[in-house]
């Protein structure tokens, strides 16, 4: 049943104002709180805020309007959540929401369906990008999605629902016996959602099934080989020979030893896959359990805060980060020791530090993978550089859509303040630093730093103009360091091994690693870590192993809204700042889409225009109203009705959208469609004379079943619309009018007897 306004009880209201605050601040996080409980945003809580607080009733709803997370009318008993970033958009999440609407029978602008049972929202992105296409009901996420399992996903939540059961919150890693042996239960957000939790509850229950006592060290070896058998003769004999080594071995020599033995008892393609890689912001991946403060110490944690605080100094640490030629992993590539310095100088009193975990371009998911599974080594990134420039508090400004980042970052908080490596005495140097979360509402423009201090503020995340920079003016008028997820998680390495280690890997310009969120049409798709310089082919290749389904590699879209689509033929250039920068893209925040050629170009430059226009804040004019303009074009386009003089239009367009944006993200909002027009011109020239060369502009395309066709029915069986019937041992036919183009037809023949022109 939905909710209405005579249920409402504002007795929560009372107590989310009384527990989280009533200044203009808190405007934020009690809209949420509100949200959390009654499902949206009844006006009559919204009066009742601004009754007991001091925030009036124009900043509440301009708040409550601006971000996307709230709702203004009641819902049904269930939320589905469908993901269209990029990953799941290349991978058909158009026809996953078209499948949906049909399936609960949506109309117009109804997002409920008739019995009140299911709402449906679209969201920029889950995070899930290696389960692409993917959607959350109630916070229960279903991954690789076709529209004929659309049904029977429902089908099977439903069942759930009616048994009473519920998805276990993730818990951590098993670890059966230190330094021993270990069973790894991956949980991050994918790994949860493919059901690793349940996983680790099973194992757990089998551990306590099997009991061993007075266990001698002689026994371990034998009681590991029982349950660990090498799959191998060779193997076996590998272990035989190995038992003298244990003691001749250092640790750092049987850790290598050990790993490269991984790497040769794997296929060659999982040897590329790990031998490419470098883990810096990454270290330990695989092997560290996400919030066990001890295990993070044990693995030299915490030791660069205090080389910091006891034997070093501000100009020293500052020197340092410079030295490395470290720069913001955020997009914009600024050098992060000219950062700090600026802010250390700045004059004030009271400083700030902030980290920017607002990661919204859809595809990407570097900062929910680091801040689930690394969040003391962030935590020691910016207690570093706090310490460098005068900060004594901070906050991390992580998406709302990463619950279980938020979650664990908070515990991991509270456990760095119990053991003193934050709060009023840090490390017992007398030092402050207090941190706290705040949760993104669901605006992609907060990821622009000034827009994001606004946010926190309590204020709509509308850019400002710069100079003053936060460096100079940031939050509540002071000087404030702004930097991403990835670039605090580098730092405690840098200080560990030095200026000159990270220096020693990278380019000239661009030096250290990079990690990247590789999706799309590739065949290991996931978060991958590889120094600067590395090409975008090796990427693709030898660490994604290449393009999924025998398919043609097309190009990378890289940077997400603000990068741009590389053509395969270029593919050879080295990820680096400045080259990616030539070519027309950037690095942003390491999104990494790879296109194949049943990917449209003009659909993808669509696809991004229609995220960038719908997220505009709206402040100015040149982005606002241009980037809707030069969407209008791009629809015509994909609906065949393109005419003489669109493309001409489309580059005036962009490149004044670029000189006349406010902010970063506007002036870079054309970069897809600039650099598609650039590189893949003639597909433009091919919408406008009707035709699309890829097959997937719905309206530029048609479904039909060749004499091929062995009457199997397994078209008819799955097609969603019902647009063929089922006619055993003869040739089928598709009815164009009820042919919703969904792709499902030409996937599930088994002799490939649907054509598409």
């Amino acid at each position: 049943m939905t909710q209405t306004a005579d249920d409402i009880d504002l007795a929560f209201v009372d107590e989310a104002v009384e527990r989280i605050g009533r200044g203009p601040q808190s405007a934020i996080p009690i809209l949420q709180a509100i949200q959390d409980h009654y499902r949206y945003l009844p006006e009559e809580a919204l009066r009742r805020v601004c009754d007991l607080t001091q925030i009036t009733p124009t900043q509440i709803i301009g708040i409550a309007t601006f971000y996307s997370q709230f709702r203004h009318r009641p819902m049904g008993k269930h939320l589905v959540s469908v993901c269209h970033g990029t990953a799941c958009h290349v991978k058909g999440a158009p026809v996953i929401q078209e499948a949906i609407e049909r399936h609960l029978r949506l109309g117009g602008d109804d997002d409920t369906d008739p019995d009140g049972l299911f709402t449906v929202q679209k969201v920029a992105c889950l995070g899930c990008c290696t389960l692409a296409p993917v959607l959350q009901i109630d916070g229960m996420t279903f991954g690789h999605l076709t529209p004929e399992r659309v049904p029977g996903m429902f089908e099977d939540f439903l069942e759930i629902v009616k048994r009473g059961g519920a998805r276990r919150g993730p818990e951590e890693t098993i670890d059966l016996q230190p330094g021993l042996g270990e069973i790894r239960v991956g949980l991050g957000s994918c790994c949860v959602a493919r059901g690793s939790a349940g996983v680790q509850q099973a194992l757990l229950e089998a551990i306590d099934e099997i009991l061993y006592a007075a266990v001698q060290a002689g026994d371990v070896r034998d009681i590991l080989l029982k349950h660990f058998p090498p799959k191998s003769l060779a193997a076996r004999l590998r272990h035989r020979f190995s038992r003298g080594l244990d003691a001749l071995l250092t640790d750092e020599a049987w850790e290598s030893f050990a790993r490269q033995r991984a790497i040769e008892a794997n296929d060659p393609p999982v040897a590329a896959f790990l031998g490419r890689q470098r883990h810096l912001a990454t270290e330990h991946c695989g092997v560290i359990d996400p919030i066990d403060l001890g295990e993070y110490l044990a693995r030299d944690g915490f030791q660069a805060l205090q080389k910091c605080l006891k034997d070093g100094s501000p100009a020293g640490v500052i020197q340092e980060i410079c030295a490395s030629g470290l720069r913001g992993r955020g997009g914009a590539g600024f050098s992060t020791g000219l950062k700090w310095q600026r802010v250390r100088d700045a004059a004030g009193d009271k400083k700030f530090i902030v980290c920017n975990g607002d990661e919204g371009d859809p595809g990407a998911f570097m900062d929910r993978m680091i801040l689930e599974s690394y969040p003391y080594r962030v935590l020691e990134g910016m207690a570093i550089a706090a310490a460098a420039v005068g900060a004594e508090e901070g906050v991390l400004y992580i998406r709302a859509e990463y619950p279980l980042a938020v979650r664990r970052v908070g515990e991991a908080i509270r456990r760095c303040t119990e053991g003193g490596y934050l709060g009023d005495d840090v490390l017992g140097t007398g030092r402050r630093l207090h941190l706290r979360i705040m949760q993104g509402a669901g605006a992609f423009v907060c990821g622009e730093e000034t827009a994001l201090l606004e946010s926190i503020m309590g204020r709509r995340g509308m850019p400002r103009m710069r100079p003053p920079f936060p460096a100079e003016r940031g939050l509540w008028g002071s000087p404030t360091l702004v930097n991403n997820v990835e670039t605090y998680a580098l730092v405690p390495w840098i200080m560990r091994n030095g200026a000159a280690a990270f220096a020693e890997l990278g380019t000239e310009h661009s030096k250290g690693t990079k990690v990247f969120a590789m999706a799309g049409k590739v065949k290991r798709v996931g978060l991958i870590e590889v120094p600067m310089g590395v090409t975008i082919r090796e990427c693709v290749e030898e660490i994604g192993g290449g393009i999924a389904d025998g398919r043609t590699f097309k190009a990378v879209q890289i940077g997400g809204p603000s990068g741009g689509c590389i053509p395969a033929r270029l593919a050879d250039i080295p990820v680096d700042y400045e080259a990616l920068t030539d070519v027309g893209a950037m690095m942003g925040s390491g999104g990494l889409v790879v296109l194949d050629d049943g990917d449209c170009i003009i659909d993808i430059a669509r696809y991004f225009l229609t995220f960038t226009q719908d997220q505009s804040c709206g402040r100015c004019t040149p982005c606002r109203v241009g980037t809707r303009r030069m969407l209008d074009i791009l629809e015509r386009l994909c609906e065949g009705q393109g005419k003489k003089g669109d493309i001409e239009q489309l580059e005036e367009l962009a490149r004044y959208i670029k000189k006349a944006s406010l902010c970063g993200l506007g002036s870079t909002a054309p970069n897809p469609v600039l650099t598609t027009l650039c590189y893949f011109r003639d597909e433009y020239e091919a919408h406008i004379d009707g035709r699309c060369p890829a097959g997937r502009c719905k309206a530029l395309i048609t479904y039909s079943i060749t004499d091929e066709c062995i009457g199997c029915t397994l078209c008819a069986q799955h097609c969603p619309s019902e647009a063929i019937a089922m006619q055993p041992y003869e040739q089928h036919e598709i009815d164009q009018e009820k042919c919703v183009r969904c792709d499902t037809c030409r996937q599930i023949c088994p002799v490939d007897a649907v054509e598409v022109t």
